[in-house]
């Protein structure tokens, strides 16, 4: 049976299943390319923005800016361009940008969470509306002979639609826990970041008397010893 037969006898939900498959495909891929892009330059970002902010925090603020296509050149420059923020406004800074670059990452997961409910439920659906159409010209004293034996294949029809529904879910599941599992890793890389960072600033206060970062304070905060 090739692909245009399955459409054809898969019933009267294949073709909302079909849209849903669509539907989930585009989302996966979007969410594949973000998340490609996020993951491979998010390290070398924060590396750098962490390592100008011990020597100059106006570097630190340009490397931000320079990356704020990236969610977390976005978190990073959020606290960096206020101008001498009080230390509990910086950490305030961090925290109301990492809530909004997390909640935009989760861009995509209602549509996977609905098409990982609907598909399951619309297969089943076709699969009862074709047993239905099989079995209802059978009588009962018609069970065993001749007359039934296009119900076997009737039957074996309608069960395509249910089967179509459970690839979809599967398939749309395992790339919704992939992509939760990235927003998990995402957001101990945003709170790590976050604490180095309020902790330079806070020492930075702390030795000027003030949040200016404009000072020359070169030296008062040492690079970390390479390990």
């Amino acid at each position: 049976m090739n692909v245009g037969e399955i459409f054809q006898r898969g019933g009267v939900t294949i073709i909302p299943l079909l849209l849903l498959s669509i539907l989930a495909l585009s989302v996966i891929i979007e969410r594949l390319w973000f998340w490609s892009s996020v993951l491979t330059k998010e390290r070398e970002i924060v590396n750098r923005v962490l390592d100008a902010a011990r020597r100059d925090w106006l570097s630190a603020t340009e490397i931000a800016r320079q990356a704020y296509d990236q969610p977390i050149g976005r978190f990073l420059f959020s606290p960096l361009q206020l101008k001498n923020p009080d230390p509990e406004i910086f950490r305030l800074a961090l925290e109301a940008t990492a809530d909004d670059e997390l909640a935009s990452m989760r861009r995509g997961d209602k549509i996977l969470e609905a098409v990982i409910a609907l598909a399951p439920l619309l297969g089943l659906l076709g699969t009862v509306i074709g047993l239905i159409i099989s079995l209802r010209s059978i009588r009962i004293g018609d069970i065993g002979t001749a007359s039934t034996a296009g119900v076997t294949t009737g039957i074996g029809e309608a069960l395509i639609s249910t089967a179509f529904g459970l690839i979809v879910a599967i398939f749309s599941l395992a790339f919704y826990r992939l992509f939760q599992g990235f927003m998990f890793f995402q957001a101990k890389v945003f709170r790590k970041a976050g604490n180095e960072l309020e902790l330079l600033y806070r020492l930075r206060w702390a030795q000027t008397g003030e949040g200016d970062l404009t000072k020359d304070t070169e030296g008062a905060i040492a690079p970390p010893v390479e390990r």
